[in-house]
């Protein structure tokens, strides 16, 4: 039979006596350290396993909270939206019946028509009423309810006066340019 690792060295000369009863005995501490725990109930694990496992713990964690936040962020938007949308159902101004007038606007670069009264016309040219999309459809509303739907959710408000532009050398400044020109 084979003798211990320790045998070999000390008959090779590699290690004395000395060093080999420490470690010896440093090998019998742990066993029994180890014996005593799993006794307890605890688990014996390496130092830096227990940092490894400690580190993923923490980015688990950090994981864990930056989903939820995502997950409550779009839970808000979601809320906004359908609140956006009962306030829309609740204060739009139907187009009558046979309205035959379209009103081209342009939302996301794109060009939009909805049918509507003359007298619609006038009030959304003089911003009055405003445009508001809502899901795939769009809804006139009051100017005072677009503002508080601005308020909330600034992108699904289409306004159709554009901003003036003053500009102090225009040559044109004198002349008014009408912006009810039927086509």
């Amino acid at each position: 039979m084979m003798a211990s690792l320790a045998d070999q060295l000390l008959n090779m000369g590699v290690v004395d006596k000395k060093k080999a009863k420490k470690s010896q005995h440093q090998k019998r501490q742990t066993v029994n350290k180890n014996r005593k725990a799993v006794k307890s109930g605890k688990e014996v694990q390496a130092d830096g396993m227990q940092q490894k496992l400690e580190q993923a713990a923490q980015d688990k964690q950090q994981r864990d909270l930056a989903l939820n936040k995502e997950r409550d962020a779009e839970h808000a938007q979601k809320a906004l939206v359908a609140e956006v949308g009962q306030i829309v159902d609740k204060h739009r101004i139907e187009s009558p019946k046979g309205s035959e007038l379209a009103y081209n606007f342009s939302h996301n670069n794109r060009v939009k028509k909805l049918y509507i009264s003359e007298s619609q016309q006038k009030e959304l040219t003089q911003g009055y009423l405003a445009i508001v999309a809502v899901g795939e459809s769009y809804a006139l509303i009051p100017d005072k309810i677009a503002q508080r739907i601005e308020n909330r959710l600034p992108e699904s408000v289409i306004r159709t006066q554009a901003e003036e532009r003053l500009d102090e050398n225009d040559p044109y400044a004198d002349y008014e340019i009408p912006d009810d020109l039927m086509w």
